[in-house]
């Protein structure tokens, strides 16, 4: 990728982040449309790509049913918000083995994920994100039943 393309991606992802933490926008239409009124030339398949990129997901909006989140990479640490979301979003934690199945409301499968992948408990082995159901895989039994007792710890 040439600079030029860098220094463009790298402004439009900023402009990305400063649209969707002021107004709720819930599809990739839409994102087009606010940055293509700022004069960034967009098409949806780049849009696409940048959500995927800046690893936005949906959550449930005030005004509109959905709205793109994301989760700021660089605070090193989980916001308050998003452990609320976390929180909100669960609906039941259960152990099995080695694993331990986390149920959420739907379509919030992979924003627990999210959340799980950025404790980084050193217990998982690794997760698997479906749509109102995450799996994580563990060391041992005994490595999911703390990975389990932390979680709790986290939700309260």
């Amino acid at each position: 990728m040439k600079e030029n393309e860098k220094m463009l991606r790298t402004a439009r992802h900023a402009k990305i982040l400063e649209i969707i933490s002021q107004k709720e926008i819930e599809t990739q239409e839409e994102l087009c449309q606010e940055l293509n009124k700022l004069n960034y030339v967009v098409t949806q398949a780049t849009i696409s790509r940048d959500i995927k990129d800046l690893h936005l997901f949906k959550v449930s909006g005030i005004e509109k049913k959905y709205r793109y989140a994301y989760i700021n990479d660089s605070e090193g640490e989980i916001s308050p918000k998003m452990k609320n979301l976390f929180r909100d979003c669960v609906v039941a934690l259960k152990c099995a083995q080695n694993m331990v199945v986390i149920k959420t409301l739907t379509g919030n499968g992979p924003n627990a994920g999210t959340v799980v992948d950025k404790l980084n408990y050193p217990e998982i082995v690794g997760s698997v994100a479906g749509d109102d159901t995450l799996l994580i895989v563990c060391e041992s039994n005994e490595a999911a039943v703390s990975v389990i007792d932390k979680i709790n710890d986290f939700m309260k």
